[in-house]
């Protein structure tokens, strides 16, 4: 298992991005690796992080203005080679179709609620195992 994951984190809303953070705790469940959070406002802020590289996950506020995280969620899936998983904050529970437009790999409504959240997280930093034919 690697020593850390990373997670980057969009929202305009520090309360929001502090939720995240309490929510999955260092670690959001046992076969994983603890995360280390990267907060980001602006989508110029997500862009050139993920440029560095190392994101292991994205978590998109969907009610962030003025560019939500759905719409960035559907334009990383579209520009990122290889874009990380992305766990989606929707305001609403109705709001899913939204996700599924956005190609998130996850999501869950907001307020955060934790155990919900973590296991969200934790499903999106796995290992995965190739496919085979």
């Amino acid at each position: 298992m690697q020593a850390t994951a990373t997670v980057l984190v969009y929202s305009d809303n520090s309360a929001t991005r502090e939720q995240v953070r309490l929510a999955a705790g260092r670690r959001p469940a046992a076969d994983v690796p603890p995360v280390r959070f990267v907060e980001c406002a602006t989508l110029p802020a997500v862009l050139k992080e993920l440029e560095h590289g190392g994101v292991d996950a994205c978590v998109l506020d969907g009610e962030t203005a003025p560019i939500g995280g759905m719409g960035v969620c559907r334009q990383l899936k579209d520009e990122i080679f290889q874009c990380p998983p992305v766990l989606l904050l929707m305001g609403r529970p109705q709001d899913a179709w939204l996700a599924t437009w956005s190609r998130a790999d996850a999501a869950v409504t907001l307020p955060v609620e934790p155990v919900e959240f973590a296991e969200a997280l934790a499903a999106l930093l796995r290992p995965r195992k190739p496919v085979t034919a």
